[in-house]
Order: structure tokens, then sequence, then C-alpha cells
């Protein structure tokens, strides 16, 4: 997967520190800085891609919202996981926003959904 970012060393942060992602590779822009960096995933990895100089977040709707486009970058736990995610996420600063049986939503810096979830084992 690749993320788009306005920030990226502050997206590379939020990232590699709250999912505890190794730093895969680096890209250089040219000009001294990076274009982009690359965190592992287990069996792939996130490419953050630094934006056009200029870019701005565009807003971003509520959970409900019907727009069309990116909905939410979901990662896999365990049930018994569930717990210390929501500890971890709160010690981070990271509000969550929506919780169901299976997953905890929240977004990273720049507005994008994200969740933990442990589909299909629910919630007792």
């Amino acid at each position: 997967m690749a993320l788009q970012v306005v920030d990226l060393p502050r997206q590379e942060a939020f990232y590699r520190e709250l999912f505890e992602l190794p730093v895969l590779q680096r890209w250089p822009d040219g000009q001294g800085g990076e274009r982009s960096v690359w965190l592992g995933l287990d069996g792939g990895f996130l490419a953050l891609e630094k934006a056009p100089a200029g870019e701005v977040v565009p807003p971003r709707g509520e959970f409900g919202d019907a727009r069309v486009g990116f909905y939410v970058f979901a990662l896999r736990i365990e049930k018994s996981e569930r717990q210390a995610w929501e500890a971890r996420l709160e010690k981070a600063g990271v509000a969550i926003e929506r919780r169901t049986g299976f997953s905890l939503f929240f977004r990273d810096p720049e507005g994008n959904r994200l969740a933990v979830s442990h589909h299909p084992h629910g919630v007792e």
C-alpha cells in the first residue's frame, strides 16, 4: 500500500512508532531530503510517499460518509490484543472514533482512516 502524505517525517513517526514497523528503505528526493519511506508489514510494505510541494491535507468526512475512494486501512490483530491496542492508542494520544464488535477505528495525523481488527472473531 502506498499513501501520499504532506508531512513525511510526522507520518513516518506515527506509523513506525504506533505499529512498530521497521524501515525497509528510504528513497531520496534528489535535493537532500526524502521522497519516500517504506515500512515493513508482514508479507508486504507500507510506502509513505511525499506529496508535491504546496499540497494540503483534504478535509475528511465522518465515518458514515459515502465518498468513493480510500475508506480504511485495517491491520489484523488477535482478539486477545484488543484491550492492549485500546491502551496503546490512548497512550499515543490517538482517539478511537468508532468501535465495532471486531474493530477499533481511528485516524492518522493527516486524517486517514485506520483500524485494527480481529475479524471474524467478535467481542463477547
